[in-house]
């Protein structure tokens, strides 16, 4: 096009651009920015077991769900932030690569979430939890150890159960504190038990620990007790691996805690 010379061409080329430009279709302005992560938007990616609903706004992800209904998702997830959520085909792909390798296992610490809505209380839970390895559970004393507040195991389970972000943040990796898998707010306890199997982690072993009284492991060659699915757990040999039902048990035979799994060394509180 070329350059108007005067401005009565200028003027007539604004005219004519305004009379032939076509109205954005509605929504257009809001699929952009969702698409850029600047607005709300969901769309589905590959969970652990099923296809999920992964739902972000300008400060990270704010809800996923399993793909169901997905109207009941928009509401929900508006209700709780107070903005509309748009369906897109796809996650903006910084945050979709984060997002994939959080679930595959590779911890994304610089993950953005979104729990603006929750408590102080809360967010201090969830991002506890976030920190739990792949392939390892933790009690819900010992998160309600690691915030320093180790009498509120009760309220540590209640913030796990309101987990708007489950997978992401994996709140399936907490179980009860006698070491059987308790409940789960995405499924129940088969669907965590499910959940817990892609991570390479035995329910049923962990339960039958747990039926026994057992609540940790220790190697008489390091002379260090861990958590049942800590990493370090899982390598001592059937000759050298000693059970403990408590920490003080442990402390007692001359054991020290790993430093990896940390687990608890005072009392345990029921949850």
């Amino acid at each position: 096009m070329n350059r108007p010379r005067t401005l009565e061409e200028a003027r007539t080329m604004v005219k004519a651009m305004r009379e032939t430009a076509e109205r954005a279709p509605d929504g257009l302005a809001d699929a952009v920015l969702a698409e850029l992560g600047m607005a709300d938007g969901y769309a589905e990616v590959d969970g652990p077991v099923d296809r999920l609903y992964v739902a972000w706004g300008p400060d990270g992800v704010t809800a996923v769900e399993r793909v169901g209904d997905p109207m009941g998702f928009e509401t929900e997830v508006q209700l709780r932030t107070g903005r509309p959520v748009r369906r897109m085909e796809r996650l903006p792909a910084r945050l979709a690569r984060q997002v994939d390798r959080q679930l595959a296992g590779d911890r994304q610490r610089d993950l953005p979430v979104d729990l603006g809505t929750l408590t102080s209380f809360e967010q201090q839970v969830l991002r506890t939890v976030m920190g739990i390895p792949w392939g390892e559970v933790r009690s819900y004393a010992w998160v309600a150890r690691e915030i320093g507040r180790p009498r509120a195991v009760r309220a540590v389970g209640s913030a796990l159960a309101g987990n708007p972000i489950p997978f992401v943040i994996p709140c399936h990796r907490v179980v009860r504190t006698d070491g059987h898998i308790g409940e789960y707010g995405a499924g129940g306890p088969e669907a965590k038990r499910e959940v817990l199997r892609t991570e390479g982690i035995d329910p049923d072993e962990l339960e039958a620990l747990a039926d026994r009284g057992i609540r940790y492991l220790g190697s008489d060659t390091t002379g260090i007790y861990c958590w049942p699915s800590c990493h370090h757990a899982r390598r001592i040999t059937d000759a050298h691996r000693v059970t403990f039902r408590t920490a003080e048990q442990a402390r007692v035979s001359g054991f020290r805690p790993c430093t990896a799994c940390r687990p608890l060394e005072g009392a345990v509180f029921a949850a």
